[in-house]
Parts: C-alpha cells; sequence; structure tokens
C-alpha cells in the first residue's frame, strides 16, 4: 500500500447508526420531512456523492426537496453503475427535478486500484430501474468532482456537510489532493459498511467493498464522520404500503420514484423480504435530522478487502486506541 495512506495517529472514533426506531416510523418521518414546510434554521449545506443507482436516484430527490438541505453540488462516483452512466443518470434526475443551478461534476472514473463491480442486477440496465427518463436539460459541470469539493469546502468552512452513498473514492481524492479540507469540512455522514454482516458477500457491503482503500482514507481523515450502514438500514424498508400510498398521487417526481421503488420492491419479493431497504435515503435522512437514528461511537477500520470493523468505544481501552479491529473475510 502507497505511504500516503499511512497516516500516524489517524485511528479515531467515529459514529456509528446501530440503532432506530420501528421501520414505519423511519418512513414515516422521512416523508414528512419532504412535504413539511421549512425550518426556521437555516438550511444545511451539502455535498452529495452518488453512484446513481435506483436508491441513489431516491436519496437524491429526497435531498432536492427537502427544505432542511441546501445541495451545493453534486458528484458522481462510479459504483452501482459506470462512471459514465452515473453522470447521466445524475444529470437526468437533476433535470427532472428542474434544479440546473446545482452543479453536476464528473469524478474517478475507477476505484483506486481495483476493477469496478456495477450492479445491474440490482438497479436495471440503467441504474434507474429500467425506466428511460427524459434527455437532461442540465449541463455537466466542467470541474473535477473532487476539485469541486474543495473548492466549495474551502469556500464555505465548517460550513458543509459531505453526504458520500457510493464508494468512497471521490472523497479520497480530494483527501489525498488537499488535506487541509479535513478541519473545514462540518461532518460526513455516508452510506456503507456494517457491523454484522455484508451484502457483498458474508462480511463486505458494496460500498466499501467497491473502493475499499479509498473508504480507508476516508475513515482515517479524522474528521467527524457519521456511518449509516447496512445494520440500520435494512431495518428501514418501504414496503408494499408505503408504495401504494405514492401510487395514490402523481407528479413527474412522484411518478418516477414510484416506479423506482416498485421495481425495488418487487425484486426484494423475490428474495422474501417485505420490503426494499432504504440505504441512500437514510443517510440523506440522517444528515436532515440526526435524531432519527441512535449512534454509539465506535472505533471503525478498514480492512482492505472490503469490511469496515467496529469496536464500540468502551471495549477499547486505554493504549489501546491505535491498534486495528478486523476480521477475516472472503473474497
Amino acid at each position: 500500500m502507497p505511504t500516503y495512506f499511512r497516516r500516524p495517529n489517524a485511528l479515531k472514533y467515529f459514529k456509528h447508526r446501530t440503532r432506530t426506531r420501528t421501520a414505519r416510523s423511519l418512513f414515516q418521518t422521512l416523508l414528512i420531512f419532504v412535504l413539511a414546510t421549512a425550518a426556521f434554521a437555516a438550511p444545511k449545506k451539502i455535498i452529495l456523492d452518488t453512484d446513481p443507482g435506483s436508491d441513489d436516484a431516491m436519496a437524491l430527490m429526497l435531498a432536492l426537496n427537502s427544505p432542511e438541505l441546501d445541495v451545493r453540488a453534486i458528484t458522481v462516483v462510479p459504483g452501482n453503475v459506470t462512471a459514465a452512466q452515473g453522470l447521466d443518470n445524475a444529470l437526468r434526475l437533476v433535470s427532472l427535478a428542474n434544479r440546473c443551478h446545482i452543479p453536476v461534476a464528473a469524478g474517478a472514473q475507477h476505484p483506486l486500484y481495483q476493477k469496478l463491480i456495477t450492479a445491474e442486477f440490482w438497479h436495471g440496465h440503467n441504474g434507474l430501474a429500467d425506466i428511460e427518463l427524459p434527455p437532461s436539460k442540465c449541463k455537466v459541470d466542467a470541474r473535477f468532482g473532487p476539485d469541486l469539493i474543495i473548492q466549495l469546502v474551502h469556500a464555505s468552512p465548517h460550513q458543509i456537510t459531505l453526504v458520500p452513498v457510493g464508494p468512497l473514492t471521490n472523497s479520497a481524492v480530494a483527501i489525498e489532493k488537499d488535506a487541509s479540507i479535513v478541519p473545514l469540512v462540518k461532518e460526513v455522514i455516508l452510506m456503507g459498511g456494517g457491523i454484522s454482516g455484508g451484502n457483498v458477500n458474508a462480511a463486505a457491503e458494496a460500498n466499501i467493498y467497491n473502493d475499499p482503500e479509498a473508504a480507508q482514507v476516508v475513515f482515517q481523515a479524522g474528521w467527524p464522520l457519521t456511518m449509516v450502514g447496512l445494520d440500520v438500514a435494512n431495518k428501514t424498508l418501504l414496503t408494499q404500503k408505503y408504495l401504494d400510498q405514492l401510487g395514490s398521487t402523481h407528479g413527474q417526481v412522484n411518478d418516477f420514484i414510484y416506479g423506482a421503488a416498485k421495481y425495488l420492491v418487487s425484486l426484494s419479493a423475490k428474495f422474501g423480504s417485505p420490503g426494499t431497504a432504504m440505504y441512500d435515503p437514510l443517510a440523506v435522512g440522517v444528515a436532515i435530522d440526526s435524531k432519527l437514528v441512535e449512534a454509539p461511537e465506535m472505533h471503525v477500520d478498514i480492512e482492505t478487502r472490503g469490511h469496515s470493523l467496529a469496536a464500540k468505544r468502551s471495549h477499547i481501552g486505554k493504549g489501546t486506541s491505535n491498534k486495528t479491529f478486523w476480521m477475516e473475510t472472503t473474497t
């Protein structure tokens, strides 16, 4: 591993979302946020780093329609689909939402050290549940995604929340290009990882698995980081009941969300699940309101074959904070 990944005193404690309220109350709260009146507090400035992706698309629409959030930019990373397909999807989604003033920038074209593994089986041939959205009226921002992150963080120090809901390649590249952004970022809220198991194999979650070296850089950077992992996201299900509610109203965005959700609910049913997990929308929901979930502090490290590993702070004795807690994975 290149030496620039070995940062002294880098291992920190991070929050991990392990306990939720009931799936019903969580999803109802997310829906309420979309429809609610803007709070008196100024909207939270976020950069959404995404690999669209059907649930990414739902997360993006939740962010764009939440008055609590001010989406300053959307950066695209390869993951669920290729970088080119993801960029096209992001532009179509932003156009559908009539938000062409928000910069949409292409980022890394591949993981740091390994071949990209896409997920068209789960997200459809185009990543958007096989739904063909109209061509985008929006134009791609010419800036490189990590450069855009760096620029916006410096322009608004201590105000930007990074919300990566795909592999962490863009965030890692931004750190490596300009590590001075780390203390200037307000917080990082990411979807990825898992304490009790994975969804790619028995141990690894897809976003971490797709670029574990990038994940290691991001988790060891030293900024405030909240990990919204499988343990909590798998409890947040969009079921047929909520799907029927979505289908009772219509509009361009509503109809798209309904179609994407229907695709995911139907696919999940084939595997015996009563609903589809709201992975990426939950991360955006936590950015809207951290009280949606409880967040015990944990020590997190990445085994670089794709598994995020954590130990509760109370289980790490004095003088052991720089030890690595990991489990062997099967690849």
